[in-house]
């Protein structure tokens, strides 16, 4: 049984699309005209991928799949399970009431799969785009164990905290870079249209002008005359620290700066902590073996400095020995969590205490995103207020100067 894409005219004359399983195509414009539907086009999934990214589809982009719609689906699945309900047919439940095309082709896909005997966590593996290698590897645990709709309750608990600590890093940056953009932009209008136009009076004095004067002027002269050559300098800067972040070197060199920059560092770093405390202690719970626990945890951090430690920290375990030691030596954890994953190794609770120390990393980066945004608000008004009152006082000291002279 194939999946194909289809799009045809309903009874009520309205365009419709979606994504089905059938024998064939024939046998899906057979049941489709049942429901009244009159198919136009019919393609096999695969095709009908192709044939997408071939088009240039801007509406596409604005329905991406989060990580919260994943956990929304992984939630309803764990509730049918748990209801008693067999995995397939689970998985066709929640096919037929799924609205986004792509994760629904995925999840009948998979279902297909299941159907033909592979596990539920091979038939996941196909498909990276939605399902990240942690959780593949807890559903694998919790086929394993036998506690799947166990697993999936607390996969949809994980991606839903993690969406939620996502939203509150956004909304602290989101702000701030509004405003500084908000204030770029009127900076570029005064310099290229307010500025030139006070300046021309400065041209039929014959009189010299204070080099805070001179240098606007130029500036303005620079930002008008050029600012085709400034667009392809910023465009090629982008593109160019693209290229050099995407090397090991840059991105190692990246990555140590971003832990280093004021304010946002230590942001940064208490997101790091938390998704780590929360990732490893949500893997080793659904019964994930620890060294595979911590190379996936390894690659959610993000950070490849942080990712250096972890795999430090790896070597350790392999050796007999335990996690603490390693991320403490890195200097890069905060010594309350290096300890308190001391104690929970000691006492046979590591799980435990790493789900306390992420619960405390993010009540910190909730304290810190509300501080940020409290603090860079006046910040950003401050420097705009400064930068206008020197364009504004570069301009009025010649204007009070030509007066005297005039007077």
């Amino acid at each position: 049984m194939a999946v194909y894409a289809w799009k045809g005219i309903n009874a009520s004359g309205k365009s419709v699309k979606g994504v089905r399983d059938a024998d064939s195509p024939k046998a899906l414009r057979s049941v489709l005209k049942r429901d009244g539907v009159l198919v136009t086009e019919v393609l096999e999934q695969s095709e009908a991928a192709k044939k997408n990214r071939r088009e240039l589809d801007f509406k596409k982009f604005f329905k991406r799949v989060g990580s919260q719609q994943i956990a929304i689906a992984t939630q309803q699945l764990a509730v049918l399970l748990r209801a008693g309900i067999p995995l397939v047919e689970a998985l066709t439940a929640l096919i037929d009431q799924l609205e986004h095309e792509e994760l629904k082709a995925a999840f009948t896909d998979v279902r297909d799969k299941v159907n033909e005997g592979t596990s539920f966590a091979d038939a996941l593996r196909n498909h990276p785009k939605f399902f990240s290698g942690l959780f593949v590897n807890m559903v694998a645990a919790g086929e394993a164990s036998g506690t799947l709709e166990a697993v999936l309750q607390r996969l949809a608990e994980f991606l839903e905290a993690q969406a939620k600590l996502k939203g509150k890093v956004q909304s602290a940056l989101a702000y701030p870079a509004f405003m500084t953009v908000a204030s770029l932009l009127i900076i570029v209008i005064m310099m290229t249209v307010v500025v030139p136009k006070v300046t021309a009076i400065f041209e039929d004095f014959d009189q010299a002008l204070p080099w805070y004067t001179e240098l606007l002027i130029w500036t303005s002269d620079i930002v008008t005359g050029w600012w085709w050559l400034l667009i392809a300098l910023f465009i090629g800067g982008i593109i160019g620290f693209r290229r050099w972040k995407a090397t090991d070197e840059g991105r190692a060199k990246w990555d140590r700066f971003i832990l280093k920059i004021p304010l946002f560092g230590q942001l940064f770093l208490m997101v790091a902590v938390s998704r780590f405390s929360r990732t490893l202690s949500t893997l080793l719970t659904s019964g994930v073996p620890v060294l595979r626990a911590m190379e996936i945890t390894s690659k959610v951090l993000g950070n490849v400095e942080l990712q250096d430690v972890m795999e430090e920290a790896r070597k350790s375990v392999r050796e007999g020995e335990g996690i603490a030691k390693p991320l403490r030596q890195s200097g890069r954890f905060p010594p309350i969590v290096t300890h308190m994953i001391a104690i929970g190794e000691r006492s046979g609770q590591l799980e435990e205490m790493l789900e306390h120390v992420a619960a405390a990393y993010d009540q910190q980066v909730d304290v810190r995103v509300q501080t940020l945004t409290s603090l860079l608000e006046p910040l950003i008004i401050v420097i705009m207020g400064g930068i206008s009152g020197a364009i504004a006082f570069s301009i009025l000291m010649p204007l009070l100067q030509i007066n005297e002279f005039v007077g």
